[in-house]
């Protein structure tokens, strides 16, 4: 068996070293096949179109009722401007498309009643529409046995012949129901793409019209009228067939969501197991830290106890009291024995020099008058001992001086007493000071123990730790140490089996493009050419629907370089070479309906215009090809097409 011939369950399990059933139970969670079948005939064959309604405004004004009847091959729908002949293009589309284009507002205003009559894919749809004021109020779907039974019937028969596939009685309604069923019936899937890596797009059978009706020469897709999700290169590849295009847009859509989902979730639980590793650090860096602090408190038992401390302290507060009251009891008697020496000091020194010193040795020696108790004064005493006049009553003082020596040598020994006593003072002063502040000392020391007094100031400390202590083992006890998520294996499992549907899927799809893209490439460049490029000589279209241009001497450049017309051109040309790629390979491609608005507008000479219709007009036929265009000019129709395929208006009169 080659790898082509083996199941593409086994060949994506392989890819992504799982299993089969892993692959089975991924694709069918998404909802993705496993079983690649060559899509059905997609073909579409305009057969009748009626409006009927009222027209208003100044062009002909009043009541219309107007049938349009399309053959094969290239249909030419010729008015002047502004006269309705783009009105056809969008009423099609909006049967078709299940909304229109671009609309006006004015024509939708004058639509009563809708009707168009195709073959999709074989089968005979009859589209009805009615309308009120522009707002679609009534739609349905019929078929019959033939497209030709629907051409009278807007609504079901009583026979059971003609029946209705869709009903629906608003625009929105409408729109979805016709949409799903286009794409059903032309065997079409969604096409997918991711959005913001998080969810998906899908695009339905809009996107695939615009290949149908073609966009003006002025816009740069190369195929359909979207750029945005890579639709260009989905739609080639749906319409070469390449095997499970539309499947492969939506697995990759598929991977890339799980994937960015999955990349997510496990950057999520990264961040999440570092928060969590570093909250678990720091909880256990502060359990340390509270524990040592807990550590470094005394227990309960350990300080002595405060009453003992304030009996202690205000012992040692009376015992400086009363060894303050001892000092300054001594320090007064110091100082009244400094001042007795200093006394006996001067009298022996007078004594010594002065014979009224002398002579008033053994007397009185007050210190203020014995009358009125005023003190003394020194100029008193210095008169006293140098003029010999009394210190009190100023009078002379006299006497015989018997015995000078004996008067001296008593001053002397009072003098000695004297000191004796100041020494004496003074060392009871000095020993009362030194007990003081030994006392003042132990005073303080007693009153510092007391201020700090842990038993009673460390307790909120002591309570705090043990406090903070449970609450970090708590939060602990919730904060385990985990080893770091290394993701779910079924997510691991499902991403890497998508990824593998991607790269198997992607490889048989490369594969088949490598066979058919040199036949596209070949027949873009001759139908380029017969279009009116002359100076085309090859292209290069890639997957992406980039279609690269060389001209000119093998000048290079891409299509959304080129002119309006040579972009038009070539638009048209991508979808023939598909229909003849697709006709030779036995593919089922593009569905063969162009609608083209107006070609020669998109700066076409009229020779070029002309060249360009008459060749479009001869690949049709040999092509098996539906085209309807618009023009203003009826030379350019009437030169290339016969009368059966020219639907005309009278000059300056409407379309319909």
């Amino acid at each position: 068996m080659t790898e082509a011939e083996e199941p593409l369950a086994a060949r994506i399990a392989r890819q992504a070293k799982s299993s089969e059933s892993d692959v089975r139970d991924v694709f069918a969670t998404y909802g993705l096949p496993l079983t690649l079948t060559p899509a059905r005939p997609r073909g579409l064959r305009l057969h009748r179109m009626r409006l009927a309604g009222l027209r208003t405004g100044t062009l002909e004004p009043g009541p219309f009722d107007t049938t349009f009847r399309f053959g094969s091959g290239l249909t030419a729908l010729v008015a002047s401007n502004l006269r309705g002949k783009t009105s056809v293009l969008e009423l099609i589309t909006w049967c078709l498309r299940g909304t229109p284009r671009d609309l006006q507002s004015g024509v939708r205003n004058w639509i009563r009643h809708l009707d168009l009559d195709i073959v999709v894919a074989g089968q005979p749809l009859g589209f009805r529409l009615d309308c009120t004021d522009g707002e679609l109020v009534r739609a349905q779907v019929l078929t019959g046995p033939d497209v030709g039974s629907l051409e009278t019937a807007r609504t079901p028969d009583d026979t059971g012949q003609i029946t209705a596939l869709i009903t629906a009685s608003s625009a929105e309604s409408y729109a979805q129901h016709t949409q799903a069923f286009m794409l059903d019936r032309l065997d079409l899937q969604p096409l997918l793409n991711t959005l913001n890596e998080t969810g998906t797009q899908a695009h339905g059978w809009p996107a695939y019209y615009g290949a149908i009706y073609l966009p003006a020469g002025g816009d740069k897709v190369l195929l359909g009228d979207q750029m945005m999700g890579g639709l260009p290169g989905r739609l080639l590849q749906v319409f070469l067939d390449l095997p499970a295009a539309a499947t492969l847009t939506r697995v990759r859509a598929a991977h890339d969501v799980r994937s960015s989902t999955a990349k997510r979730r496990k950057a999520d639980a990264h961040n999440a197991f570092q928060q969590r590793r570093e909250e678990r650090e720091r909880k256990e860096s502060e359990l340390r830290e509270a524990r040592a602090r807990l550590a470094a408190l005394p227990g309960p038992g350990e300080d002595e106890s405060l009453t003992s401390l304030a009996a202690e302290a205000a012992r040692r507060a009376r015992e400086v009291a009363d060894v303050q009251e001892t000092w300054e009891g001594l320090m007064r008697v110091h100082r009244r024995a400094v001042e007795h020496r200093r006394r006996e000091e001067r009298l022996l020194n007078d004594v010594s020099e002065s014979l009224t010193a002398r002579l008033l040795f053994h007397g009185l020696d007050p210190q203020a008058c014995p009358r009125c108790d005023q003190e003394i004064v020194e100029d008193r005493r210095l008169q006293e001992r140098d003029h010999h006049a009394c210190a009190i009553c100023a009078r002379p003082v006299t006497g015989e001086d018997t015995n000078p020596q004996e008067v001296q040598d008593e001053a002397r020994l009072r003098l000695e007493q004297a000191k004796e006593a100041e020494a004496t003072s003074h060392q009871a002063l000095e020993a009362a000071e030194a007990e003081l502040a030994q006392l003042t000392d132990l005073l303080a020391a007693a009153q510092t123990r007391l201020r700090e007094a842990r038993s009673v100031l460390l307790l909120p400390q002591r309570i705090q730790a043990q406090e903070d202590i449970l609450r970090l083992e708590g939060a602990l006890s919730v904060l385990p140490d985990l080893p770091e998520n290394t993701g779910d294996p079924y997510e691991s499992t499902i991403v890497n089996v998508l990824k593998a549907g991607v790269t198997v899927l992607d490889t048989d799809s490369k594969s088949a493009a490598e066979r058919l893209f040199e036949d596209v490439n070949k027949e873009i460049a001759d139908l380029g050419r017969r279009f009116g490029i002359t100076s085309l000589e090859k292209v290069e279209i890639n997957r992406a629907a980039q279609l690269k241009v060389i001209k000119d001497g093998g000048v290079a450049d891409y299509f959304s370089k080129l002119s309006a017309g040579e972009r038009l051109r070539l638009r048209i040309a991508v979808v023939i070479a598909l229909l003849r790629v697709g006709a030779a390979h036995g593919l089922s491609t593009h569905p063969g309906l162009l609608l083209i608005d107006s070609p020669k507008a998109e700066e076409i000479q009229d020779l070029d215009a002309h060249s360009l219709v008459t060749e479009l007009a001869k690949l049709a036929d040999e092509n098996s090809l539906q085209v309807l265009i618009t023009t203003a000019d009826l030379t350019l129709a009437s030169g290339v097409l016969p009368k059966d395929r020219i639907v005309e208006a009278a000059e300056g009169r409407p379309m319909w």
